[in-house]
């Protein structure tokens, strides 16, 4: 079996009594980094010292058919360095390995940074949606952030101190500068700190320099009133894509504004 195990992202104090048995216990843990491994259980005094795999974006594909092979004979417990695997962290291709090969896979739930700083932005939770880090590349992270730009769900984004002046201002072009958003940084450490604000309020308070790991929260689009004919020409793409009419109808509706029932009517009758 393959155990994916949530650890600490920052307070040592939210690692769970399952995840300190399953570190006590484990023969062997096929790890992100093994060094930051070594000292989670030496920071939780725990004496074991099981077989450790290094499993990381350059080798997950190389490695994931040899750790489902040992998953097949004993549990092999799964470990990022913060947080749980596969959410912007290795595992994803173990996952979908062992899967194929019908190993199973269970999981030992544990601290998130996509649902804390989402919890305690103050900003919708009941639809959200994780972007995890947007590009690098300027262009690449422009067209990014402009095709989620009209999404009405809160939007949950990863970023690096070094880019966070930078992004929060492509998010006030992309999605208005008067756009709400919350930037959490450190959460769950001493110095955790949630700045909550306009887009535009933030990137100025980014300026003045940033520190730790962040999480960018920004409140989802509110309908606005398209013209009818861009708002039926929207429905026609979708359903020429294969969309089903009264989904698109639904999903345009909250765009837009307008009613799903009258796009739904406006279009067959322009059929």
């Amino acid at each position: 079996m393959i155990i994916l195990a949530g650890t600490p992202i920052g307070n040592l104090g939210d690692a769970s009594r399952r995840l300190v048995e399953a570190l006590g216990e484990a023969t062997t843990i096929a790890a992100e980094d093994t060094r930051t491994t070594q000292k989670l259980l030496r920071a939780l005094e725990i004496e074991n010292r099981p077989r450790l795999i290094p499993l990381h974006d350059h080798n997950e594909k190389q490695k994931a058919a040899e750790i489902v092979e040992l998953a097949r004979e004993s549990d092999v417990l799964v470990l990022s360095d913060a947080g749980m695997p596969t959410v912007s962290d290795p595992g994803y291709g173990l996952v979908a390995a062992a899967a194929e090969a019908g190993v199973e896979v269970t999981a030992i739930p544990g601290p998130s940074a996509v649902l804390t700083a989402l919890a305690i932005s103050g900003l919708p939770t009941d639809r959200f949606t994780f972007e995890g880090f947007v590009p690098r590349k300027p262009g690449d992270r422009r067209r990014v952030l402009e095709a989620v730009a009209r999404d009405p769900r809160t939007l949950v984004f990863f970023e690096a101190p070094s880019r966070v002046v930078q992004t929060l201002r492509d998010m006030a072009a992309a999605f208005g500068s008067d756009r709400r958003a919350a930037v959490a940084r450190e959460l769950t450490k001493l110095y955790e700190q949630v700045k909550r604000g306009s887009l535009a309020e933030l990137a100025e308070w980014a300026d003045g320099g940033v520190r730790g790991e962040l999480v960018i929260v920004v409140g989802g689009a509110t309908a606005r009133e398209m013209p009818l004919d861009e708002a039926l020409a929207r429905v026609a793409a979708l359903v020429s894509d294969g969309t089903r009419l009264k989904d698109a109808t639904r999903a345009v509706a909250q765009e837009t504004g307008h009613g799903a029932r009258d796009l739904y009517d406006a279009h067959l009758a322009a059929r």
